[in-house]
């Protein structure tokens, strides 16, 4: 569970150095980090998948077959289960919470955990990387998640208030619950069937993905 560790631990940084230093970034500063993280998460993601693809010529060409259905399909589930509109009614809700927040507010505590708890947790990197830490221990994706939520706590402290750290307890208990199954129920099974390599293999392209939304390089 290091992800999950070094996530927790990058919202309470970044809470208390919101809550310590009351300066904004300048809009330069902030493009530098959007690419900064963009790029750290292209490496990531294509680093797993390459790190997955081994064997044999035919074996390779096994888990990359396998790993190009498991997208398909996935795209296919996502739009049957309406996955992308509820995650848009998710990010809609928070962006009103965000709107409405007023310094003061006495709800401003409960606003705040229920807000950063929502886009923390709802946000690919959460389980994408959860998974990929418990099947293979690779915890990058959620180190570049842990500055990513960092960051956001940073300026979410001077909206709410403390109350932005406590979304630290819900992903830790989100994600950490997610690696501890995959860990301990699916890689057996995974393993036993020789598909552990495939999964690998598809999460470090759907990290891949990721980092084009962050670099606003394609709406996924």
């Amino acid at each position: 569970m290091i992800g999950a560790a070094l996530n927790v631990a990058g919202i309470l940084v970044g809470g208390l150095v919101g809550l310590a230093w009351r300066k904004r970034l300048t809009a330069a500063n902030e493009s530098y980090v959007k690419v900064a993280l963009g790029a750290f998460t292209v490496f990531y993601g294509l680093r797993l998948t390459w790190l997955s693809l081994n064997g044999s010529i035919p074996q390779i060409l096994k888990q990359l077959l396998i790993a190009v259905l498991a997208l398909m399909l996935g795209k296919m589930t996502g739009r049957l289960l309406h996955l992308q509109k509820m995650s848009n009614q998710l990010g809609r809700e928070a962006r009103d919470r965000i709107a409405a927040a007023k310094p003061g507010d006495p709800r401003q505590l409960n606003e705040g955990f229920k807000t950063c708890a929502v886009l923390f947790c709802a946000a690919p990197l959460a389980i994408l990387g959860s998974v990929q830490d418990g099947l293979s221990g690779y915890f990058y994706p959620l180190a570049v998640k842990a500055v990513i939520d960092g960051l956001a706590t940073l300026g979410f402290v001077r909206l709410f208030g403390w109350g932005a750290m406590l979304a630290a307890l819900p992903v830790l208990a989100f994600q950490g619950t997610i690696t501890l199954v995959c860990a301990q129920f699916l890689k057996p099974v995974l393993e036993t069937h020789g598909l552990v390599d495939s999964i690998n293999a598809t999460g470090g392209l759907l990290v891949f993905c990721v980092a084009l939304i962050i670099l606003e390089l394609k709406r996924l």
